[in-house]
């Protein structure tokens, strides 16, 4: 029997010519990644174990959720993150670049055909670039910062196959809240979920890991999409020459198949009860709202903002509504600020932050009051996440939330995108 991407690139890591679904191996990790949340408690967790480091070299911290500092506690876990990293010869050290799942492929530190694992759920964003990727506890984390190890049990695939194109207007971001609003939160728990057809390899790279990204979103354990041209060109760019690129082999075996056309999709959001809680735009189009937040590590990039510009340009927001656009990455930010979206934003009456995970972690850049409705690009929409649990959230992409702002109610962005 014949094995999938995932399963070829676990077999690979644990030195073994074959694994099948529900296997448990031991499997050694290319690299790990920490963020501030829970650096603190892994660093704690790693000294109770008394382990010397595995790499150092192969571990990267990322200061982004808490940045810059919103409280005591968040500037004292810095300190403890910089004191062990200077310790431990940790040099992949970033405060200020940007959203861990954006600095993380920018800077080189995954690349196709890895086991990468980190100590976040959305970890699952790097199967875009063909690498088995996925988060872990603060107690595993401390335990392969010390082996370079850890068991998995090798998941089952579920497969969907997206043909065609997307229709104007219509994007990543609106295709993976389709697929999420038919599986449901539940519906593929512990499953690698895999990419293909031919509406996925017209998708960039910016929209791939989107796709990816809101993958854990139904439970999945891995996003996984095929190695192209348009991989090899992204990961290439950044000097990224060594690399190992696996594929299916054509009789791998798949738990499910799930095949749809791309036109079928419509711009769509998800809210306010939840992530799974899918409605075509129709459904809530001239819901009022109070604000509206482009970013997060699901569509801060450079595609979202050029696409949120392409809207705003020479329109102003409404009156009494909040616009708040946080790129994901410096080197986004600065590409923005070159090609003029910055400067468009402000014109139209938006404030620009720097960039972090700002909004989408809930603790700054733009918290929700009680009875406050906003449209959000992020990934998640739980009650109280993005402040008052009384405030509701509705996820849709940076077009649908900028068309939003413009009209001061939840829009259809595809008016805006005509002729």
């Amino acid at each position: 029997m014949g094995m999938t991407i995932t399963e070829k690139i676990i077999a690979a890591h644990a030195k073994k010519g074959h694994v099948q679904p529900g296997e448990i191996v031991d499997v050694d990790v290319d690299g790990v990644f920490v963020h501030d949340v829970f650096g603190p408690a892994v660093i704690d967790e790693f000294k109770r174990q008394n382990r010397a480091i595995w790499d150092s070299s192969k571990i990267t911290m990322v200061i982004d959720h808490e940045l810059p500092a919103v409280s005591e506690n968040a500037g004292a876990g810095y300190q403890k993150m910089v004191e062990f990293s200077k310790a431990s010869n940790i040099k992949h050290f970033y405060y200020g670049e940007g959203v861990c799942h954006q600095v993380i492929p920018e800077k080189g530190r995954v690349k196709p055909g890895e086991l990468f694992i980190g100590a976040d759920s959305h970890t699952v964003t790097y199967g875009a670039l063909t690498a088995f990727s996925t988060g872990i506890g603060t107690k595993e984390m401390a335990g392969i910062c010390g082996t370079g190890r850890i068991w998995l049990k090798v998941p089952e695939t579920i497969k969907f196959v997206i043909n065609g194109e997307l229709p104007d207007g219509v994007f990543s971001k609106d295709l993976i809240l389709y697929i999420i609003g038919k599986m449901k939160a539940d519906g593929c728990v512990y499953k690698a979920v895999e990419y293909s057809g031919t509406a996925i390899e017209k998708l960039s790279m910016d929209a791939r890991f989107t796709l990816a990204n809101m993958t854990v979103e139904m439970g999945a354990k891995n996003a996984m999409i095929g190695f192209d041209h348009t991989t090899k060109t992204w990961v290439e760019k950044r000097g990224i020459k060594e690399y190992t690129v696996y594929a299916n082999d054509p009789d791998a075996k798949f738990e499910e198949v799930h095949t749809l056309e791309a036109k079928e999709v419509v711009p769509q959001t998800a809210g306010p009860a939840g992530v799974d809680d899918v409605k075509a735009i129709e459904r809530v189009r001239g819901t009022n709202i109070h604000q509206v937040f482009v970013g997060s590590c699901t569509n801060g990039r450079l595609e979202d903002l050029e696409i949120a510009a392409k809207i705003i340009k020479g329109r102003k927001i409404a009156d009494y509504i909040k616009l708040i656009i946080t790129p994901a990455s410096k080197s986004i930010y600065l590409q923005a600020i070159e090609r003029g979206l910055i400067r468009t934003f402000i014109d139209a009456g938006a404030l620009v932050s720097g960039p972090g995970c700002g909004l989408c972690y809930g603790v700054h850049g733009g918290v929700l009051g009680k009875g406050e409705i906003a449209v959000c690009t992020n990934n998640r929409n739980f009650s109280g996440r993005l402040g008052h649990r009384d405030a509701k959230v509705y996820l849709a992409s940076p077009a649908t939330a900028v068309a939003s702002a413009i009209e001061g109610k939840i829009a259809d962005p595809r008016r805006y995108l005509r002729g």
